[in-house]
């Protein structure tokens, strides 16, 4: 994740009430990420679903992601600005491995699954989730970026652009599960899965860039 830039956009007053906001989003967003996390997972794992449970999965790390940003304001509010963005910037590269790490094992997921054949089974479950975590995203990620901007703070930036991420992945998602109850093709899940890598890739290279990331976002 890139630093988080305190700039002086408003005064003591209204900056304290922007990052209670900030707080209350985040909070928002790990009670999702946990709802969609679990229910990914299983629905996933229940139907052999490789695309459910890889959106399963990196819905953990956004709900760690998200987590650490939490953690992150509260040290700078307490400790300051530097100790904070060392600690974000682990943090960060971290998460950028398992995301990674989460690429290639859909990567080796969807190629044994072409190999010997092997598809899933529709999960209604896992649709209404993936389907719901769309608008959710959306609604989070679209205020996010505006206190991101109020604030001058390129880490919530980061991390709405993680929503958006989380957004199309759900997209993705989606619109797999629904051709797979139309077609019901045992190649379907294993294609679909490798879809999602490209997300994957993208947003883990980000993390690991951070701040060059975020400022070519800007």
């Amino acid at each position: 994740m890139p630093m988080f830039n305190i700039g002086a956009t408003s005064s003591g007053t209204e900056r304290s009430a922007l990052i209670s906001q900030a707080f209350q989003l985040e909070y928002l967003t790990v009670a999702w990420m946990t709802i969609e996390a679990a229910v990914a997972i299983a629905s996933g794992l229940v139907a052999g679903s490789l695309v459910l449970t890889a959106f399963g999965i990196d819905s953990l790390i956004e709900l760690a992601s998200a987590g650490v940003l939490l953690w992150r304001l509260n040290v700078e509010l307490r400790h300051g600005e530097v100790f904070a963005e060392h600690a974000e910037r682990t943090a960060s590269r971290i998460g950028a491995v398992l995301l990674f790490a989460l690429a290639i094992y859909v990567v080796a997921g969807a190629g044994w699954k072409l190999w010997t054949r092997q598809g899933a089974e529709f999960s209604s479950v896992g649709l209404i989730v993936s389907s719901l975590a769309i608008p959710i995203m959306y609604a989070l990620s679209r205020r996010k970026l505006r206190l991101a901007e109020a604030l001058g703070s390129r880490a919530l930036r980061a991390d709405a652009i993680e929503s958006v991420t989380c957004g199309w992945l759900a997209f993705v998602v989606v619109g797999a599960l629904a051709a797979q109850f139309w077609v019901d093709a045992w190649w379907l899940d294993p294609v679909a899965s490798l879809g999602i890598v490209w997300f994957l890739v993208r947003e883990g290279r980000e993390a690991w860039e951070g701040e060059a990331c975020c400022d070519e976002c800007s």
